[in-house]
């Protein structure tokens, strides 16, 4: 008990203090997880968009595929990624491996479908409201695809959130690419999980802390917009 008590208070210290290795951790966390949700939003929230507006032979089987996607395997991912940029790959010449990039793009890949599956899920509701309208009007495809995402613009936040969250709580795919590397690659979780092997419960119990308080942050912004948005479309 003693030894737990004591990994708390240094845990506290430890993110009071504002200590270097540890901010330095964190800022990269919140680097890769940003620029992995915003590359994924350009990505998935068009496909998704399209998907509710469109008609299409095979539509039933896309839905399917995309949701099937949003439960890829981290470590699979992680795995496909290393293939493609390690020396014998086809994109080995880019010397991406272990490297920030590479662990943004396998949170990308992890997370943009999510993006699409579940903007697709949003959109598709807000289409059928307007779906005469657009017809009366003579509106393409494209216009329509334009207009449900900034009439579903607040909702879609909530959608981003939610792909935020769960590239800051990735693993599996990260250590695998970017090798958990000190001062280059180690990104909060790959720490937690470095530093309770190595036995550093307070670097690991101060890193969990400021996970924990980002994914509650998150949560609690999430539902404040879900509110903000009903209240709006009820008044």
């Amino acid at each position: 008990m003693l030894d737990i008590s004591s990994a708390f208070a240094t845990a506290f210290q430890l993110i009071t203090s504002g200590d270097p290795d540890l901010a330095e951790i964190v800022l990269l966390s919140l680097r890769v997880s940003l620029i992995s949700m915003l590359v994924s939003c350009l990505v998935g929230l068009p496909i998704g968009a399209l998907i509710a507006v469109s008609r299409f032979r095979g539509r039933t089987a896309t839905i399917i595929l995309i949701n099937a996607l949003m439960g890829l395997p981290p470590v699979v991912v992680g795995l496909v990624v290393y293939l493609y940029f390690s020396r014998s790959g086809p994109l080995g010449w880019l010397g991406l491996l272990y490297t920030p990039t590479a662990m943004i793009i396998a949170q990308t890949i992890l997370i943009t479908p999510i993006v699409a599956a579940l903007s697709r899920q949003i959109l598709e509701d807000l289409h059928r409201e307007y779906a005469e309208q657009f017809r009366s009007m003579g509106i393409s495809s494209a216009q329509a695809v334009k207009a449900i995402l900034w009439d579903g613009r607040y909702s879609l936040i909530t959608v981003a959130l939610a792909a935020f969250g769960r590239s800051i709580a990735e693993v599996g795919a990260v250590i695998i690419v970017g090798g958990n590397i000190e001062h280059l690659t180690r990104v909060m979780t790959t720490a937690i999980a470095l530093e309770t092997s190595k036995g550093n419960l307070a670097l690991a119990l101060a890193l969990g802390i400021i996970l924990l308080i980002l994914a509650l942050a998150v949560n609690a912004i999430a539902s404040g917009l879900r509110l903000t948005v009903g209240k709006l479309e009820n008044a």
